[in-house]
């Protein structure tokens, strides 16, 4: 049973929704990763950048949210490699940021939710 539950996360943590799909719950799963994906375009979309682990540098509430952006999975690192690196000058800037990072930290807790269906609750 914990294997079952284990392979949802780790489906969940590349893919939004992924772990979802993988458990049965189809209708869930389409939606997790449209509001995820949704997020994490926006975000994008409207002059934000990715919080990575290279700006960080010892800042204890950027590596946080670096982490919590790196939650959403391979969206994570397709927007790190081609996405657009975001204006810092641009009024949007803070509010596309905090999108991205709201999508990485949703699938964080949609892991825990594929735990919590795959084992039924029972820790």
């Amino acid at each position: 049973m914990k294997t079952r539950a284990v392979a949802a996360m780790a489906l969940t943590l590349l893919i939004p929704g992924a772990g979802h799909f993988f458990l049965g719950r189809r209708a869930r799963a389409l939606a997790f990763f449209a509001i995820v994906v949704f997020l994490f375009g926006l975000g994008l979309l409207i002059d934000g950048s990715i919080y990575t682990l290279r700006e960080a540098r010892g800042d204890l509430l950027t590596t946080l949210a670096s982490i919590g952006s790196m939650g959403s999975g391979l969206l994570y690192f397709l927007g790190d490699k081609f996405g657009p690196k975001g204006n810092i000058r641009s009024e949007m800037f803070e509010y596309g940021r905090t999108f991205v990072l709201t999508a990485g930290v949703m699938n964080l807790l949609l892991m825990i939710d594929c735990w919590d269906i795959a084992t039924r609750g029972k820790w």
